[in-house]
């Protein structure tokens, strides 16, 4: 129970670090910052999909926790990046509404740890036990993904300089790297496919 205390914790004070940092003032930008929050905002679309899953697959009771507590925190991250990408007058991407199938659209994407239309089409046709541990192996290497994309803007000449993109790259590493570790004890818990 204390890790589930400090995981809401964690996410409470990374949203509500990064909505005081998106209702700021638009601070300069890259196109690189653009690119990380539009990415970002699909990235994280799927993963609202998938979590979207749980009470139609019969998910354990914590696997269906981690997923609200996913939902939760990846559609208040979309609405940050939203307000980040208008504040800018740039376009926003459609993320609200997108179903496992409507992401096969991003399957050549070159964004790192997006799950194929064909493990979307197995996660979906799978339930309890096989869905807990197909959804969790899915996300952890989502999340890394998410990690890698992090990277590759702190990496990027003149990009994440701002305050409020420092801000929003941050806490989504942090939050993605806190739900791989619970994820990863959640899985470890799982008995063996037989």
């Amino acid at each position: 129970m204390k890790s589930l205390a400090k995981a809401a914790v964690l996410i409470a004070v990374v949203s509500a670090t990064a909505h005081a940092q998106a209702a700021k003032p638009a601070a300069p930008f890259s196109p690189a910052d653009v690119d990380f929050m539009s990415d970002m905002i699909h990235h994280h679309a799927q993963a609202v999909a998938m979590c979207d899953m749980a009470d139609t697959h019969q998910a354990s009771a914590p696997v269906r926790a981690l997923c609200k507590r996913t939902l939760v925190s990846q559609r208040d991250e979309i609405e940050i990046m939203s307000t980040w990408l208008r504040k800018r007058n740039q376009e926003v991407p459609q993320a609200e509404g997108h179903h496992h199938s409507a992401m096969e659209e991003l399957e050549h994407s070159s964004m790192p740890g997006m799950a194929s239309p064909v493990l979307l089409r197995q996660l979906d046709n799978a339930s309890g036990v096989a869905w807990d541990r197909l959804l969790l192996q899915t996300m952890i290497k989502h999340h890394e993904g998410a990690l890698v994309m992090v990277k590759k803007l702190s990496e990027t000449s003149g990009a994440g300089q701002s305050a409020d993109v420092f801000s929003i790259a941050s806490g989504i590493e942090a939050d993605q790297r806190a739900e791989i570790a619970r994820m990863q004890g959640m899985l470890a818990a799982i008995p063996p496919a037989k």
